[in-house]
């Protein structure tokens, strides 16, 4: 698999499937045809409007699209997205709302870099605005960064976050959804040894693996059940001479998209034939339910060769973080060494990636910490999506989190900044 080859033939299979249901919709819009009723041309119409747009979302990253947000002065102001720290392989960003007060309350998101963009947290940005100066860890899609940028594995990704949190100063609250919480924690565990005062006030982990041997699913079991060569051999490639990245190794965007749907295929089925049916009878927009969805979930993006293998390997096999013997830069990082920082653990009772218990498993770690600066929640009836994006996120999660952060804020101590924003489209 690790060839060029192979990657630019899934490619070219995405291009041409887009290029199937384009011509399908075009044909099926063809003036003559209407002269004869059939719905079949109908059926056709759809199924290529439909198909179109979900392989063209396969290699689009999707725009923030952040509404307005009301300020003080009763008006809507509108969100401009700032690059605050510039990196090969991730930017750290900021959601500007000019004409407001600088809100207390400074929150660092960290995305997930598990196959989708940092803008599947659209709605959990969106949710905090109000309330917050969000800052989001803005990750690049590995096949547009040139092989000179170097690799970029677990350890590189936890020495990112430091940075990140060290240049935003200690009056900070980091949140990390699913993927990077056990990361997050190990970054935070590092700063506590290398450099104190750069800690944040609370650290706040949402559905992550931080034990995936606590409560198993398809996703542990996976991890487990397979080899590092076998990994190897059939997840990696080359990334083709389309993109800025080529001949970088890399685990496609694609094939993570053909994991995902095959976890709940039948579900996924179903939604697009629902979806070509309501096209068929001219219910479909472009901001319906089916598309808002899809349109982010089909987004997927290349994730470095290196980084993959070294989180199954690290993360799920030898469980390093889980046994406080994880690694950053030589330096042997001790999570016991967090004594200052108020950690919150947020579960979902019906998760299936990272069930309840794996990230649970954090708070046994922290045993350098007061138990008055532990708190978890678990979220009764939510899935995955639902702990950060969802109803439950909303109406329940949101606000502990928030309660969270100010009963551990202290005084305010904002650390200067290093670097001038500049605004990004």
């Amino acid at each position: 698999m690790k060839y060029m080859m192979t990657y630019d033939l899934m490619e070219s299979m995405r291009n041409t499937n887009q290029w199937l249901g384009a011509t399908a919709r075009a044909f099926g819009a063809y003036p003559a045809l209407s002269f004869g009723v059939n719905p079949m041309v109908e059926m056709m119409k759809a199924w290529g409007e439909v198909t179109e747009r979900s392989f063209a979302r396969m290699v689009v990253k999707p725009d923030w699209g952040i509404p307005t947000v009301t300020v003080e002065d009763g008006k809507d102001h509108t969100v401009r997205v700032m690059t605050v720290v510039e990196k090969p392989f991730g930017n750290l960003i900021h959601f500007k709302v000019p004409g407001r007060t600088p809100r207390p309350r400074r929150v660092l998101l960290v995305a997930p870099m598990s196959g989708h963009y940092a803008t599947l947290l659209r709605k959990t940005v969106i949710s905090l605005l109000p309330d917050c100066e969000v800052f989001v860890t803005d990750w690049h899609n590995a096949r547009d960064i040139p092989v000179s940028a170097g690799k970029f594995d677990v350890e590189d990704y936890t020495q990112y976050l430091v940075d990140f949190m060290r240049h935003l100063g200690s009056d900070l609250h980091v949140i990390a959804v699913c993927q990077p919480a056990p990361l997050t924690l190990v970054a935070t565990a590092y700063l506590a040894e290398i450099d104190p005062t750069a800690q944040p006030k609370t650290l706040t982990l949402i559905g992550g693996p931080i034990d995936p041997e606590a409560n198993h699913t398809d996703v542990t079991d996976f991890g487990r059940s397979v080899t590092m060569g076998q990994l190897e051999q059939t997840m990696i490639q080359r990334v083709g001479f389309k993109y800025a990245g080529v001949g970088r190794m890399v685990y496609p965007g694609l094939l993570q998209l053909a994991s995902f749907i095959s976890m709940n295929s039948e579900t996924h089925m179903k939604a697009f034939q629902e979806q070509i049916f309501r096209a068929a009878r001219g219910e479909t927009a472009d901001h319906d339910k089916h598309n808002q969805f899809y349109d982010e979930y089909l987004a997927v993006m290349d994730m470095t060769a290196e980084f993959y293998l070294s989180t199954v390997e690290q993360v799920f096999k030898d469980r390093r973080i889980a046994r406080n013997d994880f690694s950053v830069n030589g330096h042997k990082v001790d999570i016991g060494k967090i004594t200052t920082v108020a950690v919150m653990i947020v579960e979902g009772e019906e998760d299936d990636i990272s069930a309840p218990g794996q990230c649970l498993a954090a708070l046994d770690l922290l045993t350098g910490l007061p138990q008055s600066k532990k708190a978890s929640h678990l979220e009764r009836g939510a899935g995955h999506y639902g702990i950060f994006a969802g109803r439950s996120w909303r109406n329940n999660i949101r606000p502990f989190v928030l309660k969270f952060i100010d009963k551990n804020s202290g005084a305010a101590t904002v650390a200067p900044a290093r670097s001038r924003p500049r605004a990004v489209s």
